[in-house]
């Protein structure tokens, strides 16, 4: 049977310890006029001035966590504007970003090849697709072709989703349990 086949970016699902998720995530700033949209679910990672920007597939920089959703005064409206993406290139002093960002949160992210039960503890990047603007939500998939032990790599497969109908490992679009592999709050740096 195949697994459906559909693209959510990163999902959080619970912790590492087997503790349900609690909806925990910080806030963090987006440069005024960043020109690199960032959808619900999209990897991001730490910038020179303190803020983020959304991770490019094949970069090893250290990942903070996964993009939640934003705020920021519409310059056009001048009203507050909650969206579950960042537009790109929003001229606003206030835009600020919710991240899931603990080292410990296992999420669920679907396959674009035929993950098996033989990948798990692989490492893996991400594909470097973008999002939905109708949604909002990112479209990022595990990148089942650049996969290895490098620390570099964006996550660690660490299981197979139990969802039916995105469960069937050795299939295209199996959901994968994963943790982020090269965190920035882990690394030391």
């Amino acid at each position: 049977m195949a697994n459906v086949a559909e693209k959510f970016g990163l999902k959080p699902v619970r912790s590492l310890d087997g503790s349900d998720f609690i909806n925990a995530q910080n806030r963090y700033r987006i440069a005024s006029s960043a020109s690199t949209a960032i959808f619900q679910g999209d990897l991001v990672t730490p910038v020179t001035g303190g803020g983020i920007e959304r991770h490019t597939a094949a970069s090893g920089t250290p990942v903070v966590g996964v993009f939640n959703g934003c705020f920021y005064t519409d310059p056009t409206t001048q009203k507050p504007t909650w969206k579950n993406y960042y537009p790109a290139s929003v001229t606003a002093s206030d835009i600020m970003a919710f991240v899931v960002d603990s080292p410990d949160q296992v999420y669920k992210i679907d396959s674009d090849g035929a993950f098996a039960v033989a990948d798990i503890f692989k490492n893996f990047h991400v594909t470097n697709v973008s999002g939905n603007t109708v949604t909002g939500t990112s479209e990022v998939q595990l990148d089942y072709s650049n996969s290895g032990i490098q620390i570099t790599l964006a996550l660690q497969a660490i299981d197979i989703s139990q969802d039916v109908g995105n469960d069937e490992a050795g299939v295209v679009n199996v959901d994968v349990l994963v943790r982020i592999n090269n965190h920035f709050y882990k690394t030391g740096t």
